[in-house]
């Protein structure tokens, strides 16, 4: 119904008058869906250029020449070795070290206690580390904690904390101990990163049994007051969370739909008289709602 960008309108109100309506939306709603994008964990510190980068990885950046965490991850380097010591380095600052801001903790006091569910596009596990219920996320692109198979061989995950902190903790001028590679215990290959980014992205039993919850959740509840809060989804994959909040808010003439974003927040026009549209800082957004 509304996957398109034509025929959107944009914030044409002041915050003063926004964020009332959004904190009336959140105490008024039946249920709540959250839609989370990469946005929301920036605005929580995840940060990954600038100081931020160059506090972990100022050597990878003399020597390959790349500036951030995300031009890191898809450097052709020249072994497993090399290749694994960037990996476990990034994935122990976005997915074990302590989250930089209170925000995920600050959004949960806002649903504490409510009928809930978290669709993201993340892959640093926040939401769960903060405290929401396990099985109240969805975590659609995978997870830094997993690896997996590169083959895939077979549809299962494993968890990483231990073998990254070792890699970690082991490596030397940009590498890691050729031990230390992680193969796959069934084919032997290498192992890689649970994140889709292409088709070889495993979707095991825990990601199929989230996409189930999240369907049931949907489906239960419809026709409900339900608030669909959508925080710092970009257009790069607007085919998860985007277009179909504005498709179940257009279904569902009870739902009202907000969307937070720095940079855009738009909706289509069938649905905007049910719509709260805040350009501005999630974080700064969230602590005033609270």
């Amino acid at each position: 119904m509304f996957s398109s960008y034509r025929d959107l309108v944009s914030p044409n109100e002041p915050k003063e008058k926004s964020l009332p309506r959004l904190k009336e939306a959140l105490a008024s709603a039946d249920c709540i869906l959250i839609g989370a994008g990469a946005g929301l964990s920036t605005a929580a510190g995840y940060t990954y250029g600038g100081e931020r980068f160059r506090r972990y990885f100022a050597d990878f950046e003399e020597k390959y020449g790349f500036h951030d965490m995300y031009s890191g991850g898809f450097y052709p380097y020249r072994t497993q070795e090399e290749f694994w010591a960037f990996w476990s380095r990034s994935i122990l600052a976005n997915r074990y070290e302590p989250i930089p801001t209170p925000l995920y903790e600050e959004l949960l006091s806002l649903v504490s206690g409510k009928d809930y569910f978290v669709l993201t596009t993340n892959v640093d596990h926040c939401f769960q580390r903060a405290g929401f219920d396990k099985k109240r996320l969805f975590y659609t692109q995978g997870d830094y904690g997993l690896f997996q198979c590169s083959v895939p061989c077979h549809a299962r995950t494993y968890d990483n904390e231990e073998r990254v902190r070792q890699m970690v903790k082991e490596q030397k001028d940009g590498a890691i101990p050729t031990a230390l590679i992680p193969k796959c215990p069934r084919c032997g290959r290498p192992m890689t990163t649970n994140l889709r980014i292409d088709d070889r992205f495993v979707e095991d039993g825990g990601w199929q049994d989230a996409a189930g919850r999240y369907a049931d959740f949907v489906r239960t509840r419809r026709g409900q007051r339900m608030l669909l809060l959508e925080l710092g989804v970009g257009y790069n994959t607007p085919g998860i969370i985007k277009f179909p909040f504005w498709q179940i808010a257009g279904e569902n003439p009870k739902a009202t739909y907000a969307c937070v974003n720095s940079e855009e927040s738009s909706c289509p026009r069938g649905i905007a008289d049910r719509a709260i549209l805040i350009r501005g800082d999630i974080a700064e957004v969230v602590s005033k709602l609270k």
